[in-house]
Formats: C-alpha cells, structure tokens, sequence
C-alpha cells in the first residue's frame, strides 16, 4: 500500500482512504493500473476481489462497513442500502446478524445479486433515504418492511418492528405507508407485528404475552405500558400490561430486554410501588411464556376472576399515550 501511495497520483490514494481500501476497477483503471496488474496482485494476494470488478487493496476478512461500501459500488450509484443491513447501519439492537448486504436498485437496473451484495429491484426508490458519502441508505420505516419481507419467523419480526417505534426510530403512520407499499408480498408477518405494535406492545415477549392471552374467553381488553396515575393524581410505575377492572398488572422479565447492571433493584422498587396500591404484579419470563403458554393464561384468568370490579374501587387512572424519543443516527 505504501508503494501504491507513492507511485500514484494523491487523489487515488484519498479516494481509497474514503472507500476504506474498496474500489472498482474503472477507479483502478483510472489511476493508470492495468487488468494484468489487477490479476498479479490479486494472484499475489496482496489484494482480493470481493465482488464483480470490485476489488480490496487489503487481505483479510472486510469489517461490515467495507462490505456496505464493496456491494454499494458494485451495485451502483442509484442503489440504496436496505433490509437487515441497513437496521444494523442504524443500529438495531434486536436486528438479526447477517454478512449479507441487500441494496433495491431501479426496476430498469441490470445489476444482479453476486457474493454479500444481494440486488432487488423495485419501480420506486425510498424518497426518504438518508445520504452518506458513500452511499443512501434507505428510512428505517423501508428498511424495517424490506428486512421482515425476508425473514421467515414472525419472532425476529415481532422485535424489529416493536425497536423500530419504542427507539423512534419510525412512526406508526411511515410504517403503516412502506406496508401499503409493498402489498401483499411476503407481507404477513409485518403486518400481524404491526397489528401487535399498534396496539400497544413495546417488544417481541410483549407481543408473544399478548397472542397466548388472546384467546381468552375471560379476560377484558389489555392496556399495553398504560400510564397510570393514583387516586390523587400522582403517577405510577408503568407495567407492561395491566387489566384495569382487576387492578392486575402483568410484567415481561427479560435479561435481554429490560434488564441491565442495577436493574433488579428497580425493579423489585416498580413491583413494590404498584402492590402498594393494590395492583397484583404477575411476573413472566419470555421463556415461560413461550415453553406454557396455556398455564400463562389460565394463571392471568385466575388472578383476574378473583379480582374482578376491583380496580374500581382502587380509583386508578390510565392516562392518554405519549409518542416515544426518537433515535438519532
């Protein structure tokens, strides 16, 4: 590399520092190498070919920037980052991992899907992408629908689209538009988490509680985080789920989702507070929920019977929603 830098004009080298080390060979051949050359240093493995006449001036594995960068330039400059690789750009924390990159390009493209760059086509490109130097990157509202319309189980869709609106990242109304978008194709387990999300549910084990309470000939319409208030106004901690007319509050445990150093305390702090008022406090696991979902629900129904009308007198108030933060990037 330092030879390269030496011997070629300085503005192939800042283009290559840009590109972290990923260029094509119509930027090689324009610095003045030739086909000949590109083979002996690949042969060599001094360099490798990571795509279709896209080459990095490095050996190694690439880091996930460099393979955004390598499918961008191979799949063109109208391409846009989308899908699980642009939530993982955006940081998604609940986003499955993948080394795949998918990018949609014009219907009238040619470029077709080769090594990590996975091509779609579609008659109208995001109208709201962002722009990076390098390359555009889809709305998390497109990417969030474009990213479930491949996945096959609705638990990974349940989570991304549930992270997609309790970060901000998107709102219901842009999520509801890229859905309409996209039809009925490969649509049905968006559309059910969306259903899930409007609702109420915050994440995927909240989402899970709320499809095995569903059939529940017992139990009255859940409230999903309500925001409650005493008898005299002051408010409360905000439970996951909660069934006013029994005063029966019902909390998804998680490691993964709410727990972190120092979190258990709180926890127990939110649990004692809401007791104190004389709301129940059911405790799930996601692992419970998923393994016994019939005991679940028998366990709810039995705590809401024996409670039943009393929420009225406890004179508790759920107030109106709030939107959440957004998240920046």
């Amino acid at each position: 590399m330092l030879r390269l830098m030496r011997t070629h004009p300085p503005e192939f080298s800042d283009l290559a520092e840009r590109q972290q080390q990923i260029v094509t060979r119509a930027q090689l051949l324009a610095a003045g190498f030739d086909d000949m050359y590109l083979y002996r240093q690949t042969r060599r493995a001094v360099w490798q070919r990571v795509l279709p006449a896209t080459y990095a001036l490095v050996t190694g594995v690439l880091t996930d920037e460099q393979r955004r960068i390598s499918a961008a330039l191979y799949a063109g400059s109208e391409a846009q980052l989308t899908g699980l690789a642009a939530l993982i750009w955006y940081g998604f924390r609940q986003s499955p991992r993948t080394d795949a990159v998918q990018l949609v390009v014009p219907h009238h493209a040619r470029r077709k899907s080769a090594g990590h760059a996975v091509i779609s086509r579609a008659l109208a490109l995001d109208a709201r992408a962002r722009t990076t130097p390098l390359y555009p990157v889809c709305s998390p509202a497109r990417a969030v629908v474009d990213a479930a319309r491949d996945l096959r189980q609705l638990r990974p869709v349940r989570a991304v689209v549930a992270e997609a609106i309790q970060r901000g990242y998107a709102d219901l109304a842009s999520l509801e538009e890229e859905i309409r978008r996209a039809r009925r194709s490969r649509t049905a387990l968006i559309r059910k988490a969306f259903s899930e999300v409007s609702q109420g549910a915050r994440s995927a084990p909240e989402a899970e509680l709320g499809e095995c309470l569903a059939g529940s000939p017992v139990l009255s319409q859940l409230h999903w985080n309500p925001r409650l208030r005493d008898a005299g106004g002051a408010p409360l901690p905000t439970p996951d789920a909660y069934l006013p007319d029994a005063a029966v509050a019902l909390e998804v445990d998680s490691q993964e989702y709410h727990f972190r150093p120092g979190d258990w305390t709180r926890t127990l702090d939110r649990h004692n507070e809401l007791s104190r008022h004389g709301i129940l406090v059911l405790h799930f696991t996601p692992a419970q929920i998923r393994r016994d979902p019939r005991r679940i629900r028998q366990t709810v129904q039995d705590a809401y019977e024996s409670r039943r009308g009393l929420g009225v007198t406890l004179r508790l108030r759920i107030d109106p929603p709030h939107p959440p933060e957004p998240a920046s990037r």
